[in-house]
């Protein structure tokens, strides 16, 4: 299945790189949420968190290794940072290829949806 995140990979559509290596791209998200707003995709194509297989642990791990890498190059690993995935549509995810938000430079609350969660006063 050919997503946008193929084509970024593939150079065929342009993006901001952050990092590239031989299992992992980094790259600005084009819709950022926070101040610092960017995406790490592996290159192996897996569609959602569901598909992991016991042979992408690593892979995954190494994910989390580029976001914490950039975090401590892009100053904001101390102040600190939110680094997710979404699963399938109920969980936020649009495209399917694996990819994980690091977002950062403002205080996040938590839960991210709480304006949903007030009671509306009438």
């Amino acid at each position: 299945m050919t997503t946008i995140f193929s084509k970024i990979i593939d150079k065929s559509i342009p993006a901001d790189i952050l990092y590239e290596d031989e299992l992992a791209l980094a790259f600005k998200d084009i819709n950022p949420q926070a101040p610092i707003h960017f995406l790490v995709i592996p290159k192996k194509a897996i569609a959602t968190i569901n598909d992991i297989e016991e042979a992408d642990k690593t892979l995954v791990g190494h994910l989390y290794w580029v976001a914490a890498k950039l975090a401590a190059e892009m100053g904001f690993a101390q102040d600190g940072y939110r680094a997710v995935m979404n699963c399938n549509e109920h969980g936020g995810q649009t495209v399917y290829h694996i990819h994980l938000h690091v977002l950062a430079g403002k205080a996040l609350g938590w839960p991210p949806y709480q304006d949903k969660l007030k009671p509306k006063l009438v």
